[in-house]
């Protein structure tokens, strides 16, 4: 027989960034119970609001099948005195299982006979297991500080008023969280603050509904996203509605309202992203613009009551931007009035990390490194170099002190506005990016060189003072660091050796620390993020390892390599020849001393050997010039007709002849047949 359970905590607010996840984890907690308890549910429906969190689970068993429990005792042939009567160990063992000695049984196992005690124990039912499974959830939740309320000593995220749970029609009877169980829940705080019977699970979201509460967080979410595009499309624009703040506006509204807002289009002179900042980070508004994607002076927000007066919400939302706007209005103007490169001074001052030094001693590494870059592309020297040295200048100016999240984007407006090239005005936002997976890259030469030269001279200079990242600490973002820098040279085809520009790094942190650091374990960790960012692209880590065993430092040639052996991988030739070279690496490594690499054509008894020399040597011209150009998928394809000599000669061929001049050249034949493949990867790892 099955049966449906509810679960509701009803709390004061819940904190709105972490309602998501708070409702994720208490619905796996629960899930993960139940299917340790042999009752798992049919199906599941998780409900998260401002005021609960709450789960309906479909098609629940009532009862746990019944179940052999049994415990192992002593080995029979300690169980047994020199009488043949139980021994002390024996009749222990029957003692602490409450029964009778003769209650045992003996079990032959591979290791020998055991005493064993086995009882049917009688399935409990889910509604008295329930409690328990939501208590475990709940003690589980990712909570850092959990606060206490009243009297009592139960603790949890926020103060909890009220408890269902229900098994069908029936009040599952506990008290969790100092609280007793019931079947009464609550609307609305305001258009419906008065209790609410639940008769049924399946009344839940229906009454809540009733009571001005859309329970679920998925359907809200898409109400408000439905109901902002809507509005926005009324007044003449666009909504900008980034995930994440819809996220943390459905966890603030249980009836959401959108309402929309203006103010002043004198505002508008300000940089628009800085106006955005303010609506969205402070104010939890979605911003409007136009279809150019110019901010418009309009805002929605969305209220948590459906108002008889909505002008009275609009008009105080609009009181509370204003001042807020003049502040970045302030800040925008007084930062005008210096240029950047004045600012560069008191970069002298702002410690980047003590060991190297501060951001002016950084600016100038890095101009040092992103001049060499643009000497290795071909790019505009004198741009890369200045754009280096004004990078860092926007962190001591008023607006970028206040929504720090402008760094960069801040640069640009003023670069712009003190009249530098526009490509090191774009530079001074692109530097930033990628700033998260998925990211945008940087569009121009200098702020591609920009980006790398600052990620690179982060990742050699905390490694060069061994403050490497661990799993839990990572201050300096050096795995986002190391991603940044090879998606910008495999994405962007940048044709950089990394050990190279880690080594001119290196230098340029020489005078700070007093000798030149070390950059190995640096290079280590970069193309170690390699696997994962194949990994996303649903190459396999062995792929990867094939690649990575020859060590290639070049994150561009290092991609091709993947991408050859990936679609030589699908070619009928793949297996045997992967197996081939997996045998050849095994024969060659048994083999004393240095390999033999001359072939002489007439020691070449067999026509399987002299077939495959052949065919190796026909390869050999063919695919070098393929290598040359980094063409590694053509020259892969071509190698695959190397499929046949290779398994003709296994078959037919005795390597380790007894004739050591016979057997130094079937050696060398697959020495140079081996280290055609490994001009691309070992495919023996595969």
């Amino acid at each position: 027989m099955l049966q449906d359970l509810l679960v509701e905590i009803g709390t004061e607010e819940l904190p709105p960034k972490a309602l998501k996840k708070l409702s994720d984890a208490f619905t796996d907690g629960i899930i993960a119970g139940l299917k340790d308890a042999g009752v798992a549910a049919e199906a599941v429906l998780p409900y998260a609001a401002p005021r609960r969190l709450a789960v309906w689970l479909q098609g629940v068993p009532v009862q746990q099948a019944d179940q052999i429990i049994e415990r192992k005792g002593p080995a029979v042939a300690a169980a047994f005195d020199k009488e043949g009567n139980p021994s002390k160990a024996a009749e222990g063992f029957a003692r602490s299982c409450s029964v009778e000695f003769s209650a045992l049984q003996q079990v032959e196992t591979d290791k020998g006979a055991w005493l064993v005690f086995r009882q049917q124990q009688e399935g409990q039912q889910t509604a008295a297991l329930f409690p328990a499974i939501v208590e475990k959830s709940l003690a589980a939740l990712p909570i850092p500080k959990r606060m206490r309320w009243g009297s009592g000593t139960a603790e949890f995220v926020r103060p909890v008023h009220w408890i269902v749970m229900l098994a069908g029609n029936q009040v599952i009877d506990a008290e969790i969280l100092g609280i007793k169980t019931g079947n009464q829940s609550r609307g609305h705080r305001f258009h419906a603050p008065a209790a609410i019977t639940i008769n049924t699970p399946d009344d839940y979201a229906v009454k809540l509904g009733e009571a001005c509460v859309i329970a679920r967080f998925e359907a809200r979410r898409d109400l408000i996203k439905s109901k902002v595009e809507a509005l926005a499309a009324e007044l003449g624009g666009k909504a900008i509605m980034p995930e994440d703040l819809l996220d943390e506006v459905t966890a603030l509204v249980e009836w959401p309202v959108p309402v929309a807002g203006r103010f002043e289009e004198c505002f508008l002179d300000v940089p628009q992203e800085a106006l955005i900042s303010t609506m969205q980070d402070n104010q939890k508004y979605f911003a409007l613009v136009d279809a150019n994607g110019k901010l418009m002076p309009n805002f929605i927000t969305v209220a948590n009551i459906d108002s008889r007066d909505v002008s009275q919400i609009s008009s105080g939302n609009e009181r509370v931007i204003r001042p807020r706007f003049s502040d970045a209005e302030f800040f925008w103007n007084q930062d005008k009035k210096q240029t950047l490169a004045s600012r560069r001074e008191p970069l002298k001052k702002m410690v980047f990390q003590q060991k190297l030094g501060t951001l002016y001693d950084k600016s100038g590494r890095v101009a040092q490194l992103a001049s060499y870059i643009a000497q290795q592309l071909g790019a505009d020297e004198a741009l890369a170099v200045r754009a280096a040295e004004l990078g860092k200048c926007d962190l001591v100016t008023s607006m970028v002190f206040e929504f720090t999240e402008l760094q960069g984007t801040m640069g640009r407006y003023y670069a712009q506005h003190d009249g530098e090239a526009a490509e090191v005005a774009t530079a001074m936002e692109e530097q930033y990016m990628p700033r998260f997976a998925g990211d945008e890259l940087p569009a121009t030469a200098t702020g591609r060189i920009l980006a790398l030269a600052e990620r690179l001279d982060t990742l050699a200079g905390i490694f060069g003072i061994g403050q490497k990242p661990t799993g839990a600490k990572d201050p300096f973002a050096l795995r986002r660091a190391a991603l940044g820098v090879l998606r910008i040279l495999i994405e962007l085809q940048l044709p950089l050796d990394l050990a190279d520009l880690l080594d001119k790094a290196a230098d340029g942190l020489t005078t700070q620390l007093g000798k030149k650091p070390e950059t190995q374990e640096a290079l280590d960790y970069i193309l170690e993020r390699l696997r994962a960012y194949y990994q996303e692209q649903g190459i396999g880590a062995e792929l990867v390892e094939a690649v990575a065993s020859l060590k290639p430092t070049q994150p561009l040639d290092f991609d091709r390599r993947v991408k050859a052996v990936a679609a030589f991988r699908q070619l009928m030739a793949a297996e045997s020849l992967a197996a081939a070279n997996k045998r050849i690496s095994n024969i060659l490594k048994k083999v004393e001393g240095e390999l033999p690499d001359s072939i002489h054509p007439g020691l070449l008894q067999l026509e399987a050997e002299q077939a495959l020399a052949a065919a190796v040597q026909y390869q050999d011209n063919k695919v070098m010039p393929l290598f040359a150009a980094g063409e590694y998928e053509a020259a892969l394809l071509s190698l695959a007709e190397l499929r046949e000599p290779v398994d003709k000669f296994f078959d037919d061929v005795m390597v380790m002849a007894d004739d050591a001049a016979l057997k130094n050249n079937r050696l060398a034949l697959l020495n140079r047949l081996r280290g055609l493949f490994l001009r691309v990867a070992d495919l023996s790892v595969l």
